[in-house]
């Protein structure tokens, strides 16, 4: 983060652990603008190669502190939850607060941005932990990784080895595998391991083991 910024955190010692995700709020519009314009993004750096920028369905690696806008106070860091792991989430998806999903959109690896985030598309009427109703909040996000996110149809083919209809966690690690070292960025088996975990947990909603072409489609991705 630019130092001299007021919301640049010196450390992340103090946190509240949020879970996650940061929860989905869905609220409807009211007054002439849409909620989504009033998404501020501020881009703090900006590498000078992207060779891709995040879009819907995409799987995003990022770190990302919050504060409430009006005192500056810190409500969440992901370098203190979970000992310090950047998050992974499928963007443009609900995985994290709507106001992240618009802010985040166009990103490249690399890419630091200050996205402020109106109450109707963060936490909302009711709050959440410590932030409070109606609340007007401060994200800090820097991003990882950014890579295709296995939810389109022409994926869903790649993956399905067996064109049983189903993915297995191996025919997904597979395409996983096949997508970083196509990007020449290989990774070990921890990394995958992670990714494929959260992948089920999050899409095989029956715990069978495998995730069927309907739980596959939950995301809506605008290409299924």
């Amino acid at each position: 983060m630019q130092s001299g910024m007021m919301w640049r955190l010196v450390s992340c010692a103090v946190f509240v652990f949020l879970g996650w995700q940061l929860g989905s709020v869905r609220a409807g519009a009211a007054g002439a603008a849409e909620p989504e314009d009033q998404v501020q993004i501020q881009v703090l750096f900006r590498p000078e190669e992207c060779s891709r920028k995040s879009k819907k369905g995409d799987l995003i690696n990022a770190h990302y502190d919050g504060f409430l806008e009006k005192d500056g106070s810190q409500f969440y860091c992901s370098r203190s939850d979970k000992q310090g792991h950047p998050q992974w989430f499928v963007l443009g998806v609900g995985q994290v607060i709507r106001g992240l999903d618009v802010g985040m959109m166009d990103m490249c690896a690399g890419e630091k941005r200050k996205v402020t985030v109106p109450a109707a598309l963060a936490f909302g009427q009711t709050g959440k932990g410590p932030v409070p109703p109606n609340a007007t909040v401060v994200f800090e996000v820097e991003v990882l990784s950014v890579s295709r996110g296995p939810r389109s149809m022409e994926a869903f083919g790649q993956m399905d080895l067996d064109q049983d209809k189903s993915l297995t966690k191996g025919e997904v690690k597979e395409y996983l595998k096949l997508e970083y070292e196509k990007g020449g960025k290989p990774r070990d088996e921890p990394f995958y391991e992670k990714i494929l975990a959260d992948i089920f947990w999050k899409s095989d909603k029956d715990r069978d083991g495998q995730i069927s072409a309907k739980e596959y489609n939950i995301y809506e991705r605008d290409e299924l």
